[in-house]
Formats: C-alpha cells, structure tokens, sequence
C-alpha cells in the first residue's frame, strides 16, 4: 500500500479549508483517508497561527512508516524542518524557450558581438587625397 500525506479540501465554494491527512494513493482526494494530521486554511493571513496547524509528531511517524508527501505538504514540513526543504514545485521554474526562439536570441547576440567587435577594432589608416595624388604611378 502506497501512502501518501497530501490535502483534502473542505470548505465552501471559493472558500477553500484543508486537511492534511494520510491516505492511500489509489483513494479519491476528498475520500477515504488513515488518519488527519493538520489543517491548512489558506484564507487568512499568513502569519496568523491558524493558517496550519500539523502534528509533527505523526508527521515524523508516517514518514518514517515511507509516506511520501506531495509538493504542497512536503513545503509545509520543510518550513517545520521535519524533512529537508523541497526545490519549487515544477510549475513555478521559469522555462525555456522554445527552439526557434532560442535560435533566434543566439543569432541577435552574435550580431551584438560582431558589432562590438567592429566598433572596437582600429579603422583602417586612410591615406590623404593629396598623398594619394603625389604617389608615383607604377607602369
């Protein structure tokens, strides 16, 4: 049996309230759940002390037990220091750009570069007209 610690919503509609439990993977979000550990109420302010409450006690027990958290609730022991404190969740790291774009911004930094490169570099001596004129012609 696969356990997870993750949020179960309550609350009305556009008024969310969690609680964090631990249940098995294969149950439904808001179903059948082993045992509630917190609450997390995103409502109010975040320093206001019932924003979450956890058990860290049963935390560290289901842990140890190898329930595996989900990003939001592994956030939430990080800040507890009950695990170590997860990377950004997937959908907040900055992408890439696709590769046309890509291709596009090397090309406009090489252009930058020879550009540069063109403004330092020394022009070339040009030779007065007149020095020109006294030249002797060869033939």
């Amino acid at each position: 049996m696969s356990l997870r610690i993750r949020l179960a919503r309550g609350g009305a509609k556009k008024r969310p309230f969690y609680r964090i439990v631990i249940a098995d993977s294969r149950s439904p979000r808001d179903g059948r759940f082993i045992e509630k550990i917190g609450f997390y109420n995103p409502m109010v302010a975040k320093d206001h002390p019932d924003r979450l409450r956890l058990n860290e006690e049963r935390a560290k027990h289901w842990i140890s037990v190898g329930a595996t958290p989900s990003d939001r609730v592994a956030r939430f022991l990080g800040h507890a220091n009950i695990i170590a404190m997860p990377n950004l969740p997937r959908q907040t790291k900055q992408q890439l750009p696709k590769a046309k774009a890509q291709q596009r911004t090397a090309a406009e930094e090489e252009a930058k570069k020879a550009a540069a490169e063109a403004a330092a570099a020394p022009a070339p001596a040009e030779v007065p007209a007149e020095a020109a004129a006294e030249a002797p012609a060869e033939g």
